[in-house]
């Protein structure tokens, strides 16, 4: 899984993709993310060449698909940073997917190997919810109603 650019062959639509996903480490991005980043940077590039880019990427073991849930599309991550030690969380409300790396998790994880015999793929694993964002925004419109 090493970014090994000396060796492989990128067009210059490669390059900017994989840019844009070592730009944004430990960030989970759309298709459409990477399409917006890239025309910012002034640079466009089609959809159907980042869809193509980005398969390449996954290919190389260079970026990492999510398929969080049917009705989100796939989001994508730089594999430098290491996305297979923790878990994810996915707000109902906003639809942040974010990082939970924390022992107790952790602990639960290693409770259902030792007591259940199942060995979970955190990679894969997501939590539903509301994030603190999301809670702190409903309760200030809880609060500005009464």
């Amino acid at each position: 899984m090493s970014d090994n650019n000396s060796t492989t062959y990128r067009t210059k639509q490669g390059k900017l993709v994989l840019d844009c996903f070592k730009n944004n480490k430990g960030i989970h991005l759309t298709i459409e993310d990477i399409c917006s980043y890239l025309k910012k940077m002034d640079t466009p590039v089609g959809t159907t060449t980042v869809y193509r880019q980005v398969q390449k990427l996954i290919e190389e073991g260079i970026v990492t698909k999510y398929n969080v849930d049917s009705e989100s599309g796939a989001c994508f991550q730089y594999s430098g940073e290491d996305c297979k030690m923790h878990f994810h969380l996915k707000c109902v409300k906003c639809s942040s997917l974010i990082h939970a790396s924390c022992s107790y998790i952790e602990s639960v994880e290693e409770h259902i190997f030792e007591h259940h015999g199942f060995q979970v793929d955190n990679s894969r694993t997501v939590f539903y919810g509301v994030c603190q964002n999301c809670m702190r925004n409903l309760k200030k419109s809880t609060h500005n109603s009464i």
